[in-house]
């Protein structure tokens, strides 16, 4: 071998260690214990600032040029202060604004399980981890699927961006759950139930559109057939024209079953009616069906027995 070819060699070696000690390559958690952990420590920062609603500690934990989509945003979030907002919080606070309220209730923790980090360089991180918040009793309140990324800046380690999402699984077994009907909801609820009636009575088409959907299927006391959305405003506006008028509208006793976005109603009613001067009272039983879609509750059917 010539001095040449040696001398070629040993720069051509030395050049390929050059290049693969400075190309960066990734990394298990395994070989990056200490940034694992201060991660995985920074996350927790998070949940448990999130339990507080500690919400400067909300925001020094994200970068301005923060990226994401957040479970029930509807767009990518493009900033922290979009962030802020996506979470439902008014930030900048004023100075003399009062500290709110805490998210969850006293004795909240939060949990992570099946917890990865994986190091594509020495500055940028990807964390993917079920996390959830758990009452003092163990219940799970919430849970995510998460995917955090992080960068090191200043030598520290901050959100950059993150995918959450509500856990599927999770979420189909909360459907199936009933719901805690509140003195609040249970409000809303028979409002929106008096609404229909009312609305049915008064002929007012305006309002039946918006809380009696298309898909509606009725079943009235004392008919064959069953009634569909164009039958249900023709006996109502036949009602209308034939001077008929609502005098009196009483449920005595109402039982509500909430699962998930559906709300199903069982009551007992009174209504008396004024047709030209002739008054009538009917009274039964009824059980009512009510979907959530978006902010409203929409009567999606009925079925009505007169009778005690």
């Amino acid at each position: 071998m010539s001095l040449k070819t040696i001398v070629f060699s040993i720069v051509s070696f030395a050049l390929g260690v050059a290049l693969v000690a400075s190309t960066p390559t990734a990394s298990s958690e395994g070989d990056r214990a200490a940034d694992a952990a201060a991660i995985r420590a920074h996350i927790g920062s998070i949940f448990q600032a999130f339990i507080d609603r500690d919400e400067k500690k909300i925001y020094d934990t994200h970068s301005e040029d923060w990226r994401g989509m957040l479970e029930g945003y509807p767009t990518p979030i493009k900033g922290i202060d979009e962030y802020m907002k996506a979470n439902g919080i008014d930030w900048p606070k004023p100075a003399n604004a009062p500290k709110p309220q805490p998210y969850y209730a006293a004795g909240t923790t939060y949990k992570m399980d099946h917890f990865d980090v994986h190091f594509y360089n020495p500055e940028l991180a990807v964390a993917n981890f079920i996390g959830e918040f758990q009452s003092k009793a163990g219940a799970t309140l919430r849970r995510f699927r998460i995917m955090d990324i992080y960068a090191k800046r200043n030598g520290n380690w901050i959100q950059v961006a993150s995918h959450t999402v509500v856990d599927p699984n999770w979420r189909a077994e909360q459907m199936s759950q009933p719901r805690t009907i509140t003195p609040e909801i249970r409000e809303q609820i028979l409002a929106k139930r008096d609404a229909v009636w009312k609305a049915w009575f008064a002929n007012d088409r305006a309002q039946l559109e918006k809380l009696i959907p298309e898909e509606v299927i009725a079943i009235s006391d004392g008919e064959d057939g069953w009634s569909d959305r164009a039958k249900i405003f023709a006996q109502a506006k036949s009602f209308a024209d034939s001077g008929g008028k609502l005098v009196r509208l009483e449920f005595p006793k109402t039982e509500i079953q909430a699962y998930g976005n559906t709300v199903l109603i069982y009551t007992s009613y009174v209504y008396e009616v004024d047709v030209n001067g002739k008054r009538e009272t009917a009274s039964g039983r009824a059980t009512e069906m009510f979907v959530r879609r978006g902010d409203e509750l929409v009567n999606v059917g009925w079925h009505m027995a007169s009778g005690k």
